[in-house]
């Protein structure tokens, strides 16, 4: 019956194929070569299936044995996972990590941060949140999130405690063909209230939170790529992260609006990690705050970040 299958058994399976025998497979686990005959033959029993062909000098795996020892090795690694990242949280690591990123973080600099963590923990489990402006704080507010890199609010919570990482260049922008982008001249804040504009906003509060909105006529979006598909389709006109729009300036998909305000111009958003000071973070969490306090990932943040001044854009 499998009932009376033990990991034990499976262990002296996978070592007989390993180390070619079964007197081999008693040296490895310290075993004698009787002791490993009869646990083979009670594997067997169990089973209902004849793992070894013992015609020869040498037992062969028949048929049957070739593909059960595979699945007796990925039984033995879960158990293997299962029994380290068991230790790990027994030594304070999370059972998983939840971050929130604003939608204008860079990727690179995201990637390059989460391929330590995984290096370092490689058995946690992440679950990453992109959503509108202000959902990240929000997460850290509600518990839902650990750590959150967005721009903070500031009117954030007394609890949340908040370190800078950065700054991200915003440039206005209209598509090849829009009325906006054929002007020469610096446009006034009336100009643009003429067209329609395309803005980031909350995903739960529909009027709000948005940066610069100087148009009566608002098109609202969650997601920062989809706004850029339209931005792209000539719906409008929008603030937008320079290093995701440089591409398509220098190809003249998108033309960069000259404004003559000052005031109108969204200049440079501060990105901050964000966190809950009333919660301690485990392990993980502690690991990515501390990595993220560290000159060289916020020298990848920034190289993530071409500034506009930069290029002739």
């Amino acid at each position: 019956m499998l009932t009376q299958l033990t990991l034990d058994q499976l262990r002296i399976l996978a070592s007989i194929v390993d180390e070619g025998s079964f007197s081999a497979a008693g040296r490895r686990l310290g075993r004698v070569q009787s002791a490993i005959s009869h646990a083979v033959r009670n594997l067997e029993e169990a089973n209902g299936v004849t793992l070894f062909d013992r015609s020869s000098r040498r037992p062969e795996l028949t048929a049957e044995g070739r593909v059960l020892v595979e699945q007796a090795r990925r039984v033995l690694a879960q158990v293997d996972t299962y029994e380290r990242m068991a230790g790990a949280m027994a030594a304070g690591l999370e059972p998983q990590l939840t971050i929130a990123i604003d939608p204008f973080v860079p990727t690179p600099a995201v990637i390059d941060l989460l391929a330590g963590l995984r290096q370092a923990f490689p058995d946690i489990a992440v679950t990453l949140y992109t959503e509108g402006i202000g959902a990240a704080e929000r997460r850290i507010v509600s518990g839902s999130a650990i750590i959150g890199i967005c721009a903070l609010n500031p009117f954030a919570p007394v609890t949340v405690q908040a370190f800078r990482i950065g700054s991200i260049d915003m440039v206005p922008v209209a598509a090849k063909g829009h009325p906006l982008a054929g002007k020469a001249a610096p446009l006034e804040p009336e100009d643009l209230a003429e067209h329609v504009q395309l803005v980031l906003t909350d995903p739960l509060e529909s009027t709000g939170p948005n940066f610069n909105v100087v148009s009566p006529t608002v098109w609202r979006f969650v997601d920062i790529g989809r706004r850029l598909d339209f931005l792209l389709g000539g719906f409008g006109w929008g603030f937008m992260p320079h290093y995701l729009v440089r591409e398509h300036i220098a190809a003249g998909r998108l033309f960069k609006l000259a404004l003559s305000d000052a005031n109108v111009l969204l200049g440079a958003i501060d990105v901050s990690v964000i966190h809950d000071r009333s919660r301690t973070p485990g392990r993980a969490a502690q690991w990515l705050l501390t990595k993220m306090r560290e000159p060289d990932w916020h020298e990848t943040f920034a190289y993530s970040l071409p500034k506009s001044a930069d290029a002739k854009l």
